[in-house]
């Protein structure tokens, strides 16, 4: 056979996933007598590595003739890929001729693999030789790190290397390195310091910027970018305008995209998905279906900003709508776009997101943490708490968020003891530090269970303890909790002495407890200082103009009602949905919605009048 035919059938993807199959290939080579040349053993070891069948690969590894320095680093390489670090580094040592491929597939391998340190202690190995690192020794080492002190260090290395300062790839993935760890000044000292820069370096100080919460800041480095004559690319654009989406600025969210139009990138899915999503967080829905209905396409990454921009506005149902529009057109879901559908699911839709839950299973899905996740929020919103905690104790990787949820789903499903137990439990899991919203969940658990000292305990040590400032939401929540436990006076004291000016969520379990109990000056001076913080909620007029009635103080009730009138306020109107066979019917307070319509409706009229005329002829009898 020629030997074209084994270069076709080894770069066979089927191939790699089946060991049997990689010995026939094997044994057709020992039969054409090509196994002893160099380079069909060296591709025959990789078919094994891919394989999965380490063990036929050492022994094919172990008859090679003729070893060159590519069968080495063939087998370190596969050896890393299958997690066999112990046999790696034992062939390393064995290794009569270490070049730089080598020294990086132990440095990337270890590093690839969650062992920083390692890889570490490999390039120091690496100096001790006088092996010079390259370029994408250091870059390597820079994407896989996850330690600030690590970062440092090979921060450190890259200097005393005497790495240029025109050398875009390692600055540039330092950066990237220092932007993922959120050291965010050390990125900008980076970029300072560089003599070249290219657009990639421009990007990740736009990002470095986001995600400090710096955007504004951001969005001048875009223009100082342009004016220093750099040409902006798709990554570019979907990074300015998520800084827009972020500020919901929709003004310079159009202007962005005004650019995206006329340089010709908003056709690409990465700025096109970005758009989606940022006139969703402007509040401007039509315009994200408008702008996907435009573009004329449906790939994976703008359904995925479509449906989550539905979820993000409560309209589970035209989520579910674009999920199957989706599937129907061949557009394979990932885990973004399940995450997003099941958060939008809710009580009226749980046969739907079980549905869901089903495909995710059978896709492979379910076990992703950003599935997970959505996973238990659906079932919390829900009530099925049972059904919540099952996936929790089957997700093997569980992030902070993945955390937050369980411990605020617990909370608010009223099971404040599990809740703090699960909290614990978090809290000897190394690697995780609670955040703001950890903690908020646990507050919410102390406060529906009434555990006004552990409250007040949790809330003292926020920043001494996490080093969490306390914001407008957790001061909220403390308050309550006083309020809920009759301690007014104390919860009155927390808002008054809040290190910024309290919301009307402070100040409205305050108001609810002093009106149960009849301290009708107290209620009045809260609802006042309510009207203060925002004049446009309607509850603070009504609360007033009744107390105002309660007293006899007609000209104070007068006044409140014409304040109102003035701002043209107007009840609060409540709604509810509820689900019937494969529907879901909207009804707000006000109106009356039945599944079946006028027929129903006619029916319970000729059931009254039936019902009237017995009750009539037996009165008369």
């Amino acid at each position: 056979m020629p030997s074209s035919y084994f270069s076709r059938l080894v770069d066979r993807s089927l191939l790699s996933k089946c060991p049997t199959l990689a010995r026939i290939v094997h044994a057709q080579l020992v039969k054409s007598g090509l196994v002893d040349n160099t380079f069909w053993g060296n591709r025959c070891l990789q078919l094994y590595f891919k394989s999965g069948s380490v063990i036929d690969a050492l022994q094919l590894f172990d008859a090679l003739p003729d070893k060159n320095t590519v069968s080495w680093n063939v087998c370190l390489n596969g050896l890393f890929k299958n997690d066999y670090l112990n046999h790696a580094l034992n062939l390393f040592d064995e290794m009569p001729e270490r070049d730089v491929v080598g020294w990086n597939t132990m440095i990337s391998g270890f590093a690839s693999c969650g062992y920083p340190r390692n890889a570490i202690r490999i390039l120091l190995d690496m100096h001790k030789c006088f092996i010079q690192p390259t370029e994408f020794t250091f870059s390597t080492l820079a994407s896989l790190v996850t330690c600030v002190r690590h970062g440092e260090q090979i921060h450190g290395h890259v200097i005393c290397s005497g790495v240029s300062l025109s050398n875009t790839v390692v600055w540039n993935s330092l950066m990237d390195m220092y932007k993922r760890l959120g050291v965010f000044d050390c990125a900008l000292s980076v970029f300072l310091t560089m003599d070249d820069r290219d657009v990639i370096s421009w990007n990740s100080l736009i990002l470095c910027c986001s995600d400090s919460g710096n955007k504004e800041v951001g969005l001048d480095q875009f223009r100082l970018m342009r004016e220093m004559g750099y040409q902006p690319d798709e990554y570019t654009f979907s990074a300015v305008v998520s800084i827009s989406s972020g500020l919901q600025d929709l003004c310079k969210g159009k202007q962005a995209i005004a650019l995206c139009i006329k340089m010709g990138f908003l056709s690409n899915t990465v700025v096109s998905g970005a758009a989606v999503d940022m006139f969703s967080k402007c509040n401007r829905l039509e315009d994200s279906v408008k702008l996907f209905r435009q573009l004329k396409k449906c790939d994976s990454v703008l359904c995925n900003s479509l449906v989550a921009s539905y979820s993000w506005h409560g309209f589970g149902e035209e989520a579910l709508k674009l999920f199957i529009l989706a599937l129907r057109q061949r557009v394979m879901p990932d885990e973004f776009t399940f995450s997003s559908v099941l958060s939008s699911m809710n009580v009226a839709m749980l046969d739907h997101g079980s549905q869901v839950h089903s495909l995710a299973v059978k896709l492979g899905f379910d076990l992703d943490t950003p599935v997970a996740t959505s996973l238990m929020e659906m079932y919390f919103k829900t009530g099925l708490v049972d059904s919540a905690m099952r996936v929790f104790a089957t997700t093997d990787e569980k992030d902070l968020f993945f955390w937050n949820t369980v411990i605020m789903g617990l909370a608010r499903n009223n099971r404040p003891y599990e809740s703090l137990a699960i909290f614990s439990q978090l809290l000897m899991h190394r690697g995780l530090k609670p955040d703001k919203v950890t903690l908020m969940g646990v507050l919410v658990a102390c406060c529906y269970a009434n555990f006004v000292n552990e409250g007040i305990q949790m809330f003292s040590s926020m920043k001494k303890v996490h080093g969490v400032d306390p914001e407008n939401e957790h001061y909220a929540c403390i308050v309550e909790l006083l309020c809920r436990v009759g301690m007014i006076s104390e919860a009155n004291d927390v808002a008054e002495k809040m290190p910024f000016e309290p919301s009307s969520h402070i100040w409205e379990p305050i108001l609810y407890a002093s009106i149960d109990l009849g301290d009708t000056r107290l209620a009045e001076r809260v609802a006042e200082r309510m009207l203060e913080s925002e004049p446009k909620s309607s509850f603070p007029y009504l609360v007033l103009t009744k107390l105002y009635e309660m007293t006899w103080r007609w000209e104070n009730s007068v006044r409140i009602r014409y304040a109102m009138n003035k701002q043209k306020l107007k009840y609060a109107q409540g709604s509810s949905k509820i689900g019937i066979k494969s529907s879901v019917y909207c009804f707000e307070a006000d109106q009356l919605q039945i599944h079946g319509g006028h027929d129903t409706c006619a029916t319970l009229e000729l059931l009254s009048w039936d019902s009237y005329h017995q009750r009539s002829t037996e009165h008369f009898v």
